[in-house]
């Protein structure tokens, strides 16, 4: 089943929108990227990157098979989400905020997250549920056009979502080169798992 042009325009438009105000503002993910982008380089964030637009991909999936029924069907596991993916933030959090100056990183002492690391960490983070939620419930088309329809979402957000994040994981890079000293860096880093942390309360609410 294909879908008309015009729907193709009023169906693409609004998602494009939706896709890059959820993508560029700040979260767990940006915030991640951030202190990656800073500590590990750019490069060293790819994966990280990747698999963050693929989780989204992934459970973006998920939810159009029927997944995101679960949520309306049982409220109370969307509190059980909100909790698991509060505990894991805070250990990123706590992890971000003892990270040492990017020499001693190259010791082995700390890395970046990896690729499967970050895509599955979208399954336990409440944004990317409302993301995926809201975008599927919003923007699909009914009867035949919706497997079309749910694809051309998918798609959407993940050609948008990329780079978004990139922007930030860049944003690290330029502050990783302002920050001179081990010192820096120690502040820098306790900031970046302060505001980790305080990602809990945006879910929490």
């Amino acid at each position: 089943m294909t879908i008309s042009n015009l729907e193709f325009i009023s169906l693409m438009l609004p998602v494009l929108v939706f896709s890059f105000s959820m993508s560029i503002t700040p979260g767990p993910n940006n915030v991640m990227l951030t202190a990656s982008g800073a500590n590990f380089g750019f490069r060293r964030s790819i994966p990280h990157m990747l698999g963050i637009t693929f989780g989204v991909m992934v459970l973006m999936s998920a939810v159009a098979l029927g997944l995101g029924i679960l949520f309306e069907t049982w409220p109370v596991m969307m509190v059980v989400l909100k909790v698991v993916g509060s505990t894991y933030l805070i250990w990123l959090a706590w992890k971000i905020y003892h990270s040492p100056a990017p020499k001693l990183n190259k010791e082995g002492q700390s890395k970046p997250l990896t690729f499967f690391q970050a895509a599955a960490f979208q399954f336990v983070n409440p944004k990317a549920w409302m993301m995926a939620i809201s975008a599927l419930a919003s923007f699909t088309l009914s009867g035949d056009a919706f497997l079309v329809s749910v694809v051309l979402v998918i798609v959407a957000m993940a050609i948008v979502n990329l780079p978004s994040i990139a922007l930030w994981a860049s944003f690290g890079v330029l502050l990783g080169r302002i920050l001179k000293t081990p010192i820096h860096w120690s502040y820098f880093n306790r900031v970046m798992g302060g505001l980790t942390a305080s990602c809990v309360v945006m879910i929490l609410i």
